[in-house]
C-alpha cells in the first residue's frame, strides 16, 4: 500500500499524507453526497465509507479478476 502512495505522490509532487487525505476526502463525498450505488455497496469496508486501502484492495482485486477474464 505504501508504494502505491509513494507512486502517486512522486508523480503528482505532494506528500504521500496528502494523497491519504485526499483519497479519503473523495470517498467521503462519494459516499455521504450521493445515494449508495450498485457498485458502493461492493466495497469491502469496517464502517460506513471505505479507507483508501479497502479501496485500493478491492479495485485491485477487480482489476486482477477482469484480467483473468481477458487471458482466458
Amino acid at each position: 500500500m505504501r508504494e502505491i502512495y509513494r507512486k502517486i505522490a512522486k508523480k503528482y509532487g505532494v506528500s504521500m499524507k496528502e494523497v491519504k487525505r485526499d483519497m479519503q476526502e473523495a470517498l467521503i463525498i462519494a459516499y455521504k453526497d450521493s445515494p449508495e450505488s450498485r457498485n458502493q455497496a461492493q466495497v469491502p469496508k469496517a464502517g460506513d465509507i471505505p479507507t483508501p486501502e479497502e479501496f485500493i484492495r478491492y479495485a485491485v482485486e477487480k482489476i486482477e479478476k477482469e484480467k483473468s477474464k481477458e487471458n482466458g
